[in-house]
């Protein structure tokens, strides 16, 4: 993978913000209430037709299946189809009402998901003003996902590397980024991931009151990685630069190739984490893949998800191992009392 030539300040790599302050919390940090949700996953990556749905439908219907309490909220505000992965026909309640004050809260529009332990919180297809949030409803939807009294909250997000998508990418104690093996793909997963990173970058800038940071960093280096970006902050602000440091440090994204078809496609996520290390030296760690499976596009016009459809394809074992590694991954913040 070749690395980007774009400035990360690039609208493209580095979406702009209404506001950088953030729920108090981005992946765990900054918080200073207890969050109920005892780990929440979300399922981005940049560009749509990459299986996000299917792995935040398949991936919950696992962990429901371990005995997990799970809630799946579908992000993908205003083009919202996950209800139609699980064979749901759209809710009358979603999350425009909440977005919009007419549920109070989102336990009042969630709905079983036809697996035990497995419920629903339907995304708004339907209104303008819920699938472009004012930042202050962006913030009560955000506190209302950490306060959900569930074992694992599964947030499957919308495409691209707009603000609204990377905030919620940031709010997950584990942020999955899925590709497909295409050049294209790949390339916007590391779009994605850049953003990701100098959004999180620039929230920590505001949260500190750092008053040398981000930007005058980035004029004075030339295409910089984030370590970079700290040792031109450290000649300004040695503070600033050991918190920087310590933001990207905590940093560590995951990775889920999907639509895996030969023996090359197996080492794309390898090869991927290690251009990644290699080009920003920071950590992105390969959490799995799942095999193209033709029965997953023939569940998807059946409207039944395929763990349910074909439990005993190979794919089903690739979900398995997923979730086993995810469920091994610590959750570094404090987490409150049910």
């Amino acid at each position: 993978m070749e690395r980007s030539k774009s400035n990360p300040v690039d609208p493209e790599t580095f979406p702009q913000s209404d506001s950088l302050a953030g729920p108090g919390r981005v992946n765990g940090r900054f918080t200073r209430k207890p969050v109920r949700a005892r780990r929440i996953v979300a399922v981005g990556g940049g560009k749509g037709g990459i299986g996000k749905s299917l792995i935040s439908a398949n991936l919950g219907i696992e962990l429901a299946g371990r005995g997990l309490s799970v809630t799946l909220i579908d992000l993908d505000l205003g083009g919202a189809n996950l209800h139609t992965c699980l064979g749901i026909d759209h809710p009358e309640a979603t999350l425009s009402d909440f977005v919009l004050r007419k549920k109070a809260s989102l336990d009042e529009i969630a709905v079983d998901a036809g697996v035990p332990g497995l419920r629903l919180i339907s995304g708004s297809s339907d209104t303008i003003a819920a699938a472009n949030p004012l930042h202050q409803q962006k913030l009560r939807l955000m506190r209302a996902v950490q306060d959900l009294d569930v074992d694992v909250a599964i947030l499957d997000l919308g495409a691209g590397s707009h603000f609204n998508v990377i905030d919620f990418f940031l709010l997950a104690d584990h942020g999955i980024v899925t590709l497909v093996p295409e050049p294209t793909s790949v390339e916007n997963a590391y779009r994605f991931l850049k953003a990701a990173l100098f959004r999180r970058l620039k929230a920590a800038q505001a949260i500190h009151g750092m008053a040398w940071g981000i930007e005058e960093a980035l004029l004075a280096t030339a295409n910089p990685s984030p370590l970079k970006l700290v040792e031109e902050v450290a000649q300004r602000d040695p503070a600033a630069a050991r918190q920087l440091e310590e933001e990207i440090r905590s940093f560590r994204p995951l990775l889920v190739v999907n639509g895996v078809r030969e023996a090359a496609d197996l080492k794309l996520g390898d090869g991927i984490c290690l251009a990644w290390r290699r080009f920003f030296g920071l950590d992105l760690s390969y959490l799995g893949f799942l095999r193209h499976d033709v029965d997953a596009w023939q569940a998807g016009r059946a409207r039944r998800p395929l763990l349910l459809e074909r439990p005993d394809q190979p794919i089903a074992e690739d979900l398995a191992e997923i979730a086993d590694k995810l469920l091994a991954l610590e959750v570094k913040r404090e987490v409150g009392s049910p």
